[in-house]
């Protein structure tokens, strides 16, 4: 009796995800730009750790990995996925698009979504600490105590300050500064010892502008204002709807998480601060 209760739970479990499969197939089914293939754009060149030298056939970087679960979960294995490359001004340009969807990092924006159309968000981006080198030899950890003890540079007029009053409450008062550009350059000459930037920002920082850069740590997800990602679709596009719903999978599987987790933290050093 057991074993027929299992085997009947077992088909039911099977049939069950196939019909979820065959759902999302018929949702995306006629609706890509090239019958059964699923056509993703992103930038030329595409940088760490969104996409891993530059090839997001790869599947490796975060949103590479996004990238193909999306395409799974809506019908599309990866020998049916193509890519092609866009500047970042392009896809968010009114008019036909030459791709499905494309991702780079696009912020969702009331302004760009008059003439696009976004999916929900993949992403929202933690804040995050940016050091250089010397401050971590001289003892920086991605810790409360040991952030506080740091001397801190933010660019007035955003919420840089804020936030750090309230996250950090640094012991001696943060140096001001008209933009994030004049906070880099303070930290390159050594007048602040650490600055917060949104984890996009704070990777490219130091990975380009600074010549010794490191992401001490990011906040927990849901501590600070988030500056989430969501993917790029021609206005109109009914495939952002199976998008969405491979999305919304994807969160309550857990699958996004890991995925953030595997490129976001253990890929780019950049763990949760304590």
């Amino acid at each position: 009796m057991r074993l027929a209760q299992f085997t009947l739970s077992a088909a039911m479990a099977l049939a069950l995800g196939a019909n979820a499969a065959m759902a999302q197939n018929d949702c995306a089914a006629g609706k890509t730009l090239k019958e059964g293939v699923l056509t993703i754009a992103t930038g030329n060149p595409a940088y760490f750790p969104w996409v891993i030298d530059n090839d997001p056939a790869s599947g490796k970087g975060f949103e590479a990995a996004v990238a193909y679960e999306v395409a799974k979960r809506m019908g599309f294995a990866a020998e049916k996925v193509e890519w092609t490359s866009t500047t970042f001004d392009q896809a968010i340009q009114p008019g036909p698009k030459e791709f499905d969807f494309n991702l780079q990092q696009y912020s969702i924006t009331p302004e760009r979504d008059q003439t696009i159309d976004f999916s929900e968000p993949y992403y929202n981006a933690a804040q995050a600490v940016l050091v250089r080198k010397p401050t971590v030899d001289a003892g920086a950890k991605p810790e409360l105590a040991s952030l506080k003890a740091l001397k801190w540079g933010l660019a007035a007029g955003t919420t840089a300050p804020a936030l750090i009053a309230s996250l950090v409450g640094p012991e001696s008062d943060p140096l001001l500064y008209e933009d994030t550009a004049d906070v880099s350059e303070a930290l390159k000459a050594g007048q602040i010892d650490a600055t917060l930037m949104d984890l996009p920002s704070a990777l490219y920082t130091a990975a380009v502008v600074l010549d010794d850069g490191v992401v001490l740590g990011q906040f927990p997800a849901g501590e600070t204002p988030a500056d989430s990602f969501g993917l790029v679709f021609e206005e109109g596009n009914a495939l952002k709807d199976c998008a969405n719903a491979a999305l919304a999978e994807m969160k309550a599987d857990g699958a996004l998480a890991a995925i953030e987790a595997e490129w976001l933290a253990e890929a780019t050093g950049a763990p949760v601060v304590k």
